[in-house]
């Protein structure tokens, strides 16, 4: 009896001895990270499941996740390549996000519409015109002003999003413009020149009149994102544009689209769009 428990207990010490301390001891008293450890490593880094999400691009998540607005199942992440699996609750700034199937959703916008997901004044809204058009979040790319009509792009990617409105992309936007005015010859060079709006350069890629119509029509060509822009060119040479319409937006076009509709891209189109 007595020597079956010896050596089961093994080798016992004598007094005076000291145990010695094992590899294992040393491991389980580790001092523990602030940063959770993934289940899997094969999951999916931390930046992609905040863009997937529609959040914001992958290198905004970079930042975000640098600067402590992200946690994953309750602990505070913010190493680069971190791994996430798809059932960790991942939050931004406090709210849970989840990686959604994109969505890429073209409306083209009747005016009376304001760009944006809601308004504190209960004005129509270009999201209640899409409302039916997904199930995930989309939001719409860029903006167009409440009397502004014609083509606007919708979608949950991020990093697409960010890609389209980045001036150094030069995404290019065609306006048919009607002005209260006929365009005097001398007033479209000029525009075809340097023209300096609030202290900044405008480039103008092209401008013509509309052929076929009257010298109060008149198709302008701009890669410029910023707001109220092709109101105020012609308002810098005297003239006031009546009526607006974005008739191309990044090789989109308003085909087959009737005003205050939506379709879906086609495969083609989102191909396109991903090589810009």
């Amino acid at each position: 009896m007595n020597s079956s428990k010896k050596s089961s207990g093994g080798r016992q010490a004598s007094k005076g001895n000291t145990p010695q301390r094992t590899n294992s001891f040393r491991k389980d008293f580790k001092k523990p990270s602030t940063t959770p450890k993934p289940t899997d490593v094969g999951g999916i880094r931390l930046n992609k499941f905040i863009s997937n999400s529609g959040v914001c691009s992958r290198r905004e998540a970079d930042t975000y996740i640098e600067h402590g607005s992200v946690t994953v199942n309750g602990k505070l992440v913010t190493e680069m390549g971190y791994k996430v699996q798809k059932t960790d609750d991942v939050r931004f700034d406090g709210s849970s996000i989840t990686p959604e199937q994109k969505k890429y959703v073209l409306l083209n916008k009747p005016k009376n519409y304001i760009t944006t997901m809601d308004d504190e004044r209960g004005r129509k809204t270009v999201m209640d015109l899409v409302a039916n058009a997904a199930n995930e979040r989309i939001y719409p790319v860029g903006r167009l002003d409440r009397m502004t009509t014609g083509l606007l792009l919708f979608t949950n990617d991020g990093e697409l999003a960010k890609k389209l409105t980045h001036p150094k992309h030069n995404v290019r936007k065609l306006y048919h413009a009607s002005l209260d005015k006929k365009l005097d010859l001398r007033d479209m060079e000029k525009l075809r020149g340097d023209v300096i709006i609030e202290g900044k350069k405008v480039f103008i890629d092209a401008v013509s009149y509309v052929e076929g119509q009257t010298k109060t029509e008149i198709g302008i060509e701009i890669h410029s994102g910023r707001n109220r822009i092709v109101r105020k060119i012609f308002e810098h040479v005297g003239y006031k544009v009546v009526k607006l319409d974005r008739v191309l937006f990044a090789g989109l076009t308003k085909k087959n689209l009737p005003r205050g509709r939506w379709r879906e891209l086609t495969n083609q189109e989102l191909a396109n769009l991903q090589m810009i």
